[in-house]
């Protein structure tokens, strides 16, 4: 299965910069490390945003799951990072209810 309505995925350039690469969120602190250990960072952000799009747009869904907000559609990939490595991280999207846009939630290692 397919991402619904894929080519129509947005990673908004603020998640990235101020939870996925943020190493003062709370939530996101251990995901910034991660990433940034392959060399992304607010200067290249733009590539991670991307990258992860592309996930969304070539990788299938691995799971889907309903929820009162919208359907959570979990996809992993490769992405290619500033380091030159290749690493699989597991990416969430969410389709709200009454929505066709998939939102990115978040991003992590892959297992």
């Amino acid at each position: 299965m397919e991402l619904p309505n894929k080519s129509k995925a947005r990673v908004p350039l603020e998640k990235i910069t101020e939870y996925l690469l943020s190493e003062t969120h709370a939530v996101g602190n251990p995901k910034a490390r991660y990433f940034r250990s392959y060399g992304f960072d607010n200067d290249n952000a733009n590539d991670l945003v991307q990258g992860l799009i592309a996930i969304a747009q070539n990788s299938p869904v691995e799971s889907s799951q309903k929820s009162v907000f919208g359907v959570k559609y979990v996809l992993d990939g490769e992405l290619e990072t500033p380091n030159g490595v290749m690493i699989w991280v597991r990416t969430i999207w969410i389709i709200e209810n009454n929505m066709e846009i998939p939102r990115f939630v978040t991003a992590y290692p892959a297992e």
